[in-house]
């Protein structure tokens, strides 16, 4: 009894200083940058859903945005509050529990979304796993490629095959869906942390050459749905379907080009208060933003995401244990990545994928995905150098 009474309060002792240091230890200008994107995110999506009807109508969106960021910053704060080697341990689970989503998505439980089956629908409810599956992905990498075994300094080959197939896996479900663009996301995800975690370098060229054969391959033998080809083939000639395949890029250029510098006022503007653009809430968020914040606005977004890039490789680079570095490596891959192809896609220079912008974008899974990925940063930055 005696020694379950000194646990406990050795243990509240503990608990108690890393309360009193926390607020110290939290890395206020990611977390305050993240927190201004959420914000920014809930005007667009009010802006770009709003209506003159009935106001609860006019605020679902909105209001169903905010609970996501709600639940999304509370699994941040509780992944950043504990040491970071805690996630590692649960990161076969995370990562396990990711594959057996992508794989219900290809049952009955699944549903088509916009030629995509990356949807499980339970009663009303909407999850896509894909998103859970970049996170277990990111976790899974650092810990087969961040351990080195034997005293070993880098990963050997047999950590590279191993990693591979923690790739292969999900990446496979999801081509079955078929979800290119998240498919892109792990692969993006994958080769950046490979690259710096210190594998021999002829496995990273062996990749990209192996990439570039795929995507040949896969255009040779006419692989692709039809809606992929035709936004390839809209990205090469914009003008070509203007009102089919092209609507889209062509009404986000419109949208963005009328906002002209300082933008035409938040909730304002003829193209995105008219619904001209499609998922405009949703994929194509970064047009609310063109359009009624005009370029000083929308470079305010774009240099909020750099900073919060820019920081999260500083982790990376200051962190002293190779798996909290692959973690944050893994991280700014992913939100460069999918921030460059869903700007880039609005803006006529990526073809259209079904990306959200991250944080800003209105979706559930996503919001969720994207603020635990943050907790994992803030988590390594509290405690890198006092476990060390």
């Amino acid at each position: 009894m005696s020694l379950y009474v000194n646990s406990q309060r050795s243990w509240s002792t503990r608990a108690g200083r890393l309360l009193a240091a926390r607020p110290r230890r939290i890395d206020w200008p990611l977390l305050s940058c993240v927190l201004v994107l959420c914000a920014v995110g809930a005007l667009l999506v009010w802006a770009s859903t709003a209506s003159d009807g009935d106001p609860l109508e006019s605020t679902q969106y909105l209001r169903r945005y905010l609970v996501h960021v709600a639940i999304g910053l509370v699994a941040c704060l509780l992944v950043a509050s504990v040491d970071y080697r805690v996630p590692r341990a649960y990161a076969p689970i995370v990562y396990l529990v990711g594959v057996v989503g992508l794989a219900l998505v290809l049952t009955p439980l699944g549903e088509v979304i916009n030629g995509s089956r990356s949807w499980i629908v339970i009663g009303g409810m909407q999850a896509q796993p894909g998103e859970v599956a970049k996170i277990g992905l990111i976790l899974g990498v650092a810990m087969l490629l961040g351990e080195p075994r034997d005293g070993e300094h880098a990963p050997m080959t047999r950590d590279v095959l191993f990693s591979l197939v923690a790739l292969a896996v999900p990446l496979g479900l999801i081509l079955a869906q078929p979800d290119l663009g998240t498919a892109m996301v792990l692969c993006s995800i994958y080769l950046g942390m490979l690259t710096l975690s210190g594998a021999p370098i002829r496995w990273v060229i062996g990749l990209i050459c192996c990439g570039v054969v795929g995507a040949l391959s896969v255009w040779w033998f006419g692989l692709l749905q039809d809606y992929q080809l035709a936004r390839f083939a809209t990205f090469v000639d914009p003008t070509a379907d203007p009102r089919g395949a092209g609507y889209n890029a062509n009404q986000a250029l419109i949208a963005i080009g009328s906002g002209g510098f300082i933008g035409t006022g938040l909730f304002d503007g003829e193209q995105t208060r008219g619904n001209f653009v499609p998922e405009q809430h949703t994929d194509f968020i970064f047009t609310v933003a063109g359009e009624q914040l005009g370029f000083l606005g929308s470079s305010l977004i774009i240099g909020l995401f750099a900073f919060i890039i820019w920081r999260t490789l500083q982790i990376a680079r200051e962190c002293d244990h190779p798996y909290g570095r692959l973690v944050c490596v893994g991280v700014a891959v992913w939100m460069t990545f999918q921030c460059f192809i869903n700007i880039g896609m609005t803006l006529g220079i990526m073809p259209i994928t079904g990306l959200p912008l991250p944080f800003v974008s209105y979706g559930g899974t996503a919001a969720v995905a994207n603020l635990t990925a943050v907790g994992l940063v803030l988590g390594i930055y509290a405690r890198d150098r006092g476990f060390g």
